[in-house]
This record gives C-alpha cells, sequence and structure tokens, in this order.
C-alpha cells in the first residue's frame, strides 16, 4: 500500500474522531460570542471596507471591480493565516491526549485546517454577494472553483504540517509566523495592483509566490467570469501537491519525539 493511500485510508478509518475534532474547534473558537458564527460573514465585510476607503480613495489604486478584488484577496489570504496559526498549535494543544491515546498524529493539524475551512465557507457567501452587486456576472466558470478550494486546501494543510512540527521543537515559531504571514500579505498583490510591482524584485517573487496563483485562480472566476489559463491549473495543483508531500515526510519523520517534547 503506498503512502498516500494508506494516509486516505487511516482519514478514513478515523472518520469519527475528526468529525468530532472539527466540530469541537468550529463551536470553541465561537463560545460565548454575541454574534457567533455571524463573524465569518462580517469579519472579511469589515476589513474589505476598511481597506477599499483607504485604498480606493486615498491611494486611489484603479482596478476594475475593486471590492470584488480586494474581499476575494482578504478572504482567502485570512483563511490561510488563521488556518496555519491554529494548526501550528494542534499537537502541543493536544498534548493531554497524545499522551495517553494513540490515535495519528496527522488527525489534530487536519482538523484545524477543516474547521477554519468552515468559516472560509461561510465567507464565500458574501463574497458572492458582492460580487453580484457590484455588476459581476454568475457564469459556469463558478463550477471551478471547487478544484481551486480543494488545491488551497491541500497547500495549507500540506503547510500545516512543517508548522505544526517546528512548533514542538521550537514554540517561538508562533511568533515568527506572525511577522513572516504580514510580509507575505503585503508581498502578495492582494490590496494593490500586479502593475504596482513592475521593475522590482517581488514581481519575480511572484513566479514562486503560492499565493499569487491562487488569488489569480479565484478572480479569473469570480471578476472575468471565465476559466484560469491552462499554467493557473498546473500552478495550483503543483504547489498543493508539493506542499502536502513536503510537510508530510517532515511531519511523519519528527512525529515519534513529539512526546518527548509536548
Amino acid at each position: 500500500m503506498t503512502a498516500g493511500l494508506k494516509f486516505l485510508y487511516t482519514l478514513e478509518r478515523y472518520n469519527f474522531l475528526l468529525h468530532q475534532l472539527v466540530a469541537r474547534d468550529f463551536k470553541t473558537k465561537y463560545k460565548r460570542s454575541v454574534l457567533g458564527v455571524f463573524w465569518s460573514f462580517l469579519n472579511p465585510l469589515l476589513t474589505m471596507g476598511v481597506q477599499y476607503v483607504v485604498f480606493s480613495r486615498i491611494f486611489r489604486f484603479d482596478i476594475p471591480a475593486y471590492p470584488v478584488y480586494l474581499l476575494t484577496g482578504v478572504v482567502f489570504f485570512n483563511f490561510f493565516t488563521d488556518a496555519t496559526s491554529q494548526a501550528m498549535n494542534a499537537i502541543t494543544g493536544n498534548a493531554s491526549l497524545i499522551t495517553k491515546v494513540y490515535v495519528p498524529k496527522y488527525i489534530y493539524p487536519i482538523s484545524k485546517v477543516l474547521s477554519t475551512s468552515i468559516n472560509l465557507l461561510l465567507s464565500l457567501i458574501p463574497l458572492f454577494l458582492v460580487a453580484v452587486i457590484t455588476g459581476q456576472k454568475i457564469t459556469l466558470a463558478y463550477l471551478l472553483i471547487p478544484f481551486g478550494v480543494i488545491c488551497f486546501l491541500t497547500f495549507v494543510i500540506g503547510v500545516s504540517f512543517i508548522l505544526s512540527t517546528a512548533m514542538v521543537f521550537f514554540r517561538d515559531m508562533q511568533f515568527l509566523w506572525g511577522v513572516f504571514t504580514m510580509l507575505w500579505m503585503y508581498a502578495t498583490p492582494i490590496i494593490y495592483p500586479v502593475s504596482l510591482l513592475e521593475g522590482t524584485f517581488l514581481l519575480t517573487f511572484q513566479k514562486i509566490n503560492p499565493m499569487y496563483y491562487y488569488m489569480c485562480f479565484f478572480r479569473t472566476i469570480i471578476i472575468d467570469g471565465v476559466s484560469p489559463e491552462p499554467t493557473q491549473y498546473i500552478m495550483c495543483l503543483g504547489f498543493a501537491l508539493a506542499a502536502l508531500l513536503v510537510g508530510g515526510l517532515i511531519f511523519r519523520k519528527a512525529q515519534d519525539q513529539f512526546v518527548l517534547h509536548i
């Protein structure tokens, strides 16, 4: 049995536990919150509203369908930072379970990503509403969004394997990751147009920037209403599989040492 098939088999075997962990994390996120799950709708809209006023009125970025352009970036990058930050503590935060009960350890970071993905799916609702309100047409290309979402989730899971492993041995990772994701966000055309990078090293950086390709994939569908170029499919899938492979190998190699450090 190959490693990939064994991985899928184990997920199926522990499906009930995974479901319980996802439900627990999702409920805990909104525990004692007055608005509860409504924050999944409100948070990206408030963020977009503030940034829209600043960058479209003050800095005057002239981007077609800028509210949709901006909100797409906000929704997906916020999910990335939230999911990876949650998954980073998946092993250290479940130390009591890991030391007492045998469960494949990669279930924990996966459950964190999946619970956060519920917020992502809910956040897509206001994104689509803003797209309709601002005159974007809902086309058959929207049927391609699940492909991008699955690739993006796979990429995030791969990154989460690396971060959750690093967190066990180096607790300062949580602080470094916060700074790194902030730099990554500003290095990616989320708020500003790609043309702003002309003549800078950041334009070259986009060729190896996974977030750039995922943003382009979703924006092409939602704003232009057409299928992305074949290259975008290849890059999105390639980064997803590469992250999962590298992250999975790192996690697998280090997991036997977790109990000695948590």
